[in-house]
């Protein structure tokens, strides 16, 4: 008599495998969003130090283009890991104000108190916005 694996054996072996491949995947795709989100906001913290430091230098106001300039930013404007874009293309900036937002992609929303109102991008489930502190 000869010993090996039946048919059904196989089959159950296969499907565990499988079960376990797409948690594995699942987990690492949640892992990079949360990665990316994560970077998102740290990039919106640097630029919000930078304005709120261009402010205390220029007298209270703030550069209308959203870029306080390589002098508080060295590496020149942060830009989104996904998109390579900068989080200033389409942000409401003043010489009295700014709110500047980055579209999130496993977080809702935490705009505190810009007035954020255009559709997000496809794949995007939320906005963190930072704004001037003064």
């Amino acid at each position: 008599m000869k010993r090996g694996f039946t048919l059904i054996e196989l089959l159950i072996v296969i499907a565990v495998i499988g079960i376990l491949v797409s948690i594995a995947t699942f987990a690492y795709t949640t892992a990079q969003k949360k990665t990316r989100d994560s970077r998102r906001k740290s990039d919106l913290k640097a630029i919000q130090s930078a304005m709120e430091q261009y402010n205390a230098d220029f007298g209270g106001s703030y550069p209308s283009n959203c870029s306080p300039g390589t002098s508080y930013l060295p590496n020149g404007l942060p830009t989104d890991p996904k998109k390579s874009t900068t989080y200033v293309e389409d942000n409401d900036c003043t010489s009295s104000i700014y709110c500047v937002c980055a579209e999130l992609e496993g977080e809702t929303n935490s705009v505190a108190g810009c007035d954020v109102s255009d559709t997000l991008t496809t794949g995007y489930v939320g906005r963190y916005c930072v704004k001037n502190v003064q």
